[in-house]
């Protein structure tokens, strides 16, 4: 089955062995995004609410890079290091999205890459 590496600028560098996304027969599978500003590969600063923010920035620059929007998400993975933030995940995403919402996961992990304290992948499909 054909694979496709999507990269963007508008995204930050991959900082690993990874691509930013791949699309596969359609699908799209976004890696997961940490709040670095594409620019300065720096976690923007500002609070937790921004970092949030700056995360679905960067999910929207690789998914539109592929050919989609964030409404063509269907399924989000959240990763955060502390489940209390988990309120100010909703409220930013309530803001970013649309019924019929993603299908979506909730984690706390001990510890994200750059001492990131969150981190969302996704799958989303292109028609």
């Amino acid at each position: 089955m054909p694979r496709r590496a999507v990269h963007t600028d508008a995204a930050p560098q991959a900082i690993g062995t990874y691509s930013q996304a791949l699309v596969v027969d359609g699908t799209v599978y976004l890696s997961g995004q940490i709040p670095l500003d594409p620019e300065s590969m720096q976690i923007v600063a500002g609070g937790f609410r921004r970092e949030v923010e700056q995360v679905l920035a960067n999910l929207r620059a690789v998914a539109s890079a592929s050919g989609g929007r964030l409404e063509d998400i269907v399924k989000l993975t959240v990763y955060l290091t502390d489940l209390n933030d988990f309120e100010t995940v909703n409220e930013v995403m309530a803001r970013e999205f649309r019924k019929p919402y993603p299908a979506r996961a909730a984690v706390q992990v001990a510890a994200l890459p750059r001492g990131a304290r969150v981190e969302i992948d996704a799958i989303l499909v292109v028609d």
